[in-house]
């Protein structure tokens, strides 16, 4: 409806239609001082909300059987610096309030892509939506707080996790689970999800589960939550393939076979936006996904501990099906993947601190049109992707006056294979001979805090071992990294 103006020439009778028009219509807005306004209401469209997880710690390849987390409300923001007692958050999933949705972000979608619809049809002021959060429901609710019919956490909480031997074990929430878990623009596709006026838009929130677990040195573990949004098309379109052995053509036997799509942060570094492992054919599909273009990297060490270098297809679209993607196995007297190991180090301005470390490890391959891209390479086995500094660690003695813990990332022992990737065949590299050398990330973020970034600087790379020489990885053997320290941890 257009905005319109009427305007009444009587004093007195505007005053008494101002007063009338003010108590019955919300929908006028009244100019006292001799005239009427008339306004519609904002436009509106409506937005569904979905949760998916391809995840890759999932037994057999992982030690997780379930993760469990209950969401009691999702809720979105279009300004991007809206903290969390700003107004304006909008309800997007309203019937979590009176029955929370307990999800198992390990499960298998039992149709279509998604692990479950938590929101349908939900009417919102057309906008940008620039944030998003989830609120999840806390491990001790206050009474008569709503709660699962059937909580599968037994009676501890409602957040858990179950290990391969079913025990269960009580997941830590962060301080921001009561006040939402934060997907800022930067980890939304696109940088805000788009509704339009009269229209549905289809919002997935994807959870790496197998990136958001921290396990501390009491044992217990913690989320750290990584969560990523993009508007998906309604028919869940993904990007598939197969990864098999070059030599063979056929699926990788056995062991653990893994690939990640990645897109370049604000660095040109390409980051792991989501990881699966594939099925027992070798195949993989990521759905939804939203628009885009995407790096494919994928990696393997099959049943007999042969380890496979990483294949990298790039600038590969949503909706794309891949066909074959192969890798080529080790040879030689050493054939398994190699292990970085290091210490990260914490501490404030005189005094050890605690810190989550969210560990990468990296390699850089030189792009055809000029200039170099360092790749995440998803890590394989018992790797430790995420750790958390403290003063007694249970494998290395800190350094005085810091906390810290060790770290064990297992990689592939050879250079990567990589290519454009083309519909009618894509041309992949022969991994270069020589050293294997490999970049190790260490990011920071405050404990308990919902993945908030801590420490000055809160990042810090290695290229070097412990000796200063470059970090060369080789097969079957460990090889040990420069230590990183963070200072100025809060």
């Amino acid at each position: 409806m257009a905005r319109n103006s009427i305007r009444v020439f009587r004093p007195n009778v505007a005053y008494f239609l101002c007063v009338f028009l003010t108590l019955a219509m919300a929908l006028f807005s009244v100019n006292c001082g001799g005239g009427v306004q008339v306004t519609s209401n904002p436009p509106m469209g409506t937005i569904s909300v979905s949760a998916s997880d391809p995840p890759s710690c999932r037994t057999p390849s992982g030690s997780f059987k379930h993760v469990y987390v209950t969401i009691t409300s999702v809720q979105a923001h279009l300004s991007s610096t809206a903290a969390d007692s700003t107004p304006g958050w909008q309800e997007i999933a309203p019937t979590l309030a009176a029955a929370p949705v307990q999800l198992d972000l390990l499960s298998t979608p039992q149709t279509g892509c998604v692990l479950a619809q938590l929101g349908a049809n939900v009417a919102l002021p057309a906008g940008d939506y620039q944030q998003i959060r989830l609120i999840l429901l806390s491990n001790a609710p206050a009474g008569g707080t709503p709660t699962p019919a059937n909580n599968q956490c037994g009676g501890g909480g409602f957040n858990c996790v179950v290990l391969s031997d079913d025990s269960i074990h009580i997941l830590a929430l962060s301080s921001q689970a009561n006040t939402g878990l934060k997907i800022p623009p930067g980890q939304i596709a696109g940088g805000a999800i788009r509704v339009a006026a009269g229209q549905n838009t289809d919002l997935n929130i994807d959870f790496n589960t197998c990136a958001s677990l921290v396990l501390q040195g009491n044992g217990q573990y913690r989320l750290k939550p990584t969560l990523t949004a993009g508007q998906v098309s309604a028919n869940n379109t993904g990007l598939s393939g197969q990864v098999v052995d070059s030599a063979t053509q056929l699926p990788i036997v056995g062991g653990q076979v893994l690939v990640a799509i990645e897109q370049p942060d604000s660095t040109g570094v390409d980051r792991i936006i989501m990881q699966a492992a594939t099925d027992a054919n070798g195949n993989f599909n990521f759905c939804p996904l939203p628009t885009g273009m995407f790096d494919v990297v994928a990696v393997a060490v099959d049943g007999a501990g042969i380890a496979y270098n990483a294949t990298i297809a790039l600038n590969v679209s949503a909706g794309t099906a891949m066909g074959k993607i192969p890798l080529i196995a080790e040879t030689g007297v050493a054939t398994g993947p190699g292990t970085i190991q290091g210490v990260v180090t914490s501490a404030n301005a005189g005094a050890g601190a605690s810190i989550d470390a969210a560990m990468s490890a990296m390699q850089t391959i030189t792009l055809s049109g000029g200039g170099t891209r360092d790749v995440s390479i998803p890590l394989l086995g018992a790797s430790t992707g995420n750790i958390a500094t403290s003063a007694t660690p249970v494998s290395v003695v800190c350094p005085v006056n810091t906390f810290c813990e060790q770290y064990t990332l297992i990689v592939p022992a050879s250079n990567p294979s990589f290519g454009t990737f083309a519909a009618a065949g894509t041309t992949f590299s022969v991994p270069a001979v020589g050293s294997v050398l490999f970049k190790v990330e260490a990011r920071a973020f405050r404990p308990l805090s919902g993945g908030t970034p801590t420490c000055s600087p809160a990042s810090a790379t290695v290229n070097q071992d412990s000796t200063s020489a470059p970090l060369a990885v080789t097969a079957g053997a460990t090889v040990t990294a420069k230590q990183m320290d963070f200072t100025g941890c809060s």
